[in-house]
């Protein structure tokens, strides 16, 4: 149990930090920048993603010597794009349909995407 609340300590440290990577680069692509918000959070979802998976593996998850690194990256690409689709699909409704503001918006997307993240790197990434 110990091991699980440190770990989820872990998860939140690089969460927080990936989120600020996350909210800053949509805020500037969007705002500054003005790109459609829906284009900039694809952008600053992916950039985010990729810190995530290099503070995930070397500092979060214990996937050292139990897969190989092509298949863990692989395996966390693939959950990296379905936590995208769930991104953008809570961006969009929360947005367009229910006319929240988008930075609002990618607070709860956020949360939404990272238990998502945790349960499946969890399962997958330290089996």
């Amino acid at each position: 149990m110990k091991e699980i609340i440190k770990q989820l300590f872990k998860f939140g440290i690089v969460g927080a930090i990936c989120f600020l990577i996350d909210y800053l680069i949509l805020y500037v692509s969007t705002d500054i920048f003005h790109i459609y918000y829906l284009i900039s959070s694809i952008i600053s979802f992916s950039i985010s993603t990729i810190f995530n998976y290099i503070l995930s593996v070397k500092w979060v998850f214990d996937v050292k010597n139990k897969n190989d690194k092509k298949r863990n990256f692989i395996t966390f690409v693939i959950f990296s794009i379905i936590g995208l689709i769930l991104n953008q699909i809570i961006m969009w409704f929360g947005t367009d349909i229910l006319g929240i503001y988008y930075m609002i918006t990618k607070v709860i997307s956020t949360i939404v995407v990272m238990v998502f993240n945790f349960i499946t790197r969890k399962i997958f990434l330290e089996k």
